[in-house]
């Protein structure tokens, strides 16, 4: 048994990534998942250009297809502290809050990010100490969605947008902190065609580049297993001809 345990495969497990854009770089924050979600299903959605108006001209670029189609995901995310109470030595948040934590980093992700609320509220406290002119005029705060990727794999790493969010609770501890659950998450994958500058002549930020990257990565993976089916159907595509 021992031989066969070492001889199967490991695992690879999803997770999201929060890629937070600090004072040192981007620091990621990874949520893995306890255990793969058993199914996944995934949407598409062409572009479709806005319909005419009744008299216009037909429409000579018809098949104009300016931008990605929309992709989007649907997956359900079991928890469950079973395992980590067997060791509550090892596992002492377990213990505390069951799965709570798990919940709530998942939920963070719905949240927008508020560093710069923070530090302009820091910068217009010191500069008010500092007796400087304005000090005390905030400065404007911009809150935005974090910057999320769904890792599946090392062939599907894509910037998404959580549209929909549910969690199924089931059980609970004595202080009725939920020790399984069930994560139903809804998923917008974010082209690089989504990440724009905030403004004419500002850059995106290191956080959008990596998100854009991991989008052209992931497309360009599909389009190498793309043309390999390609290369393996000429045959038989040909045999279908009738001329």
């Amino acid at each position: 048994m021992a031989g066969s345990s070492l001889l199967s495969p490991k695992l690879v497990k999803g997770a999201f990534i929060r890629l937070d854009v600090t004072g040192i770089g981007v620091t990621p924050q990874v949520i893995v998942f306890q255990y793969n979600s058993e199914s996944i299903t995934r949407k598409f959605k062409p572009y479709e250009k806005p319909q005419d108006k009744e008299g216009d001209k037909p429409d000579l670029n018809a098949k104009a297809a300016p931008y990605n189609p929309d992709e989007e995901f649907d997956l359900a995310l079991e928890l469950d502290a079973t395992d980590a109470l067997e060791e509550p030595e090892s596992h002492p948040t377990a213990v505390l809050a069951g799965i709570a934590d798990c919940i709530a980093a998942m939920e963070m992700l719905l949240y927008p990010v508020d560093d710069v609320g923070l530090l302009s509220s820091a910068i217009s406290s010191l500069a008010g100490a500092l007796g400087i002119s304005g000090g005390t005029a905030p400065i404007p705060e911009r809150r935005e969605s974090p910057v999320v990727l769904l890792v599946w794999g090392p062939g599907r790493v894509v910037p998404v947008k959580i549209t929909s969010f549910s969690v199924e609770e089931q059980a609970f501890n004595v202080a009725l902190y939920p020790i399984r659950a069930k994560v139903t998450v809804g998923l917008k994958v974010l082209t690089d065609d989504f990440f724009k500058p905030i403004a004419e002549g500002a850059e995106l930020s290191a956080a959008e580049k990596l998100a854009q990257s991991a989008y052209r990565y992931t497309l360009k993976q599909k389009k190498i297993l793309a043309a390999a089916n390609v290369a393996n159907s000429i045959e038989s595509a040909l045999s279908m001809l009738p001329f």
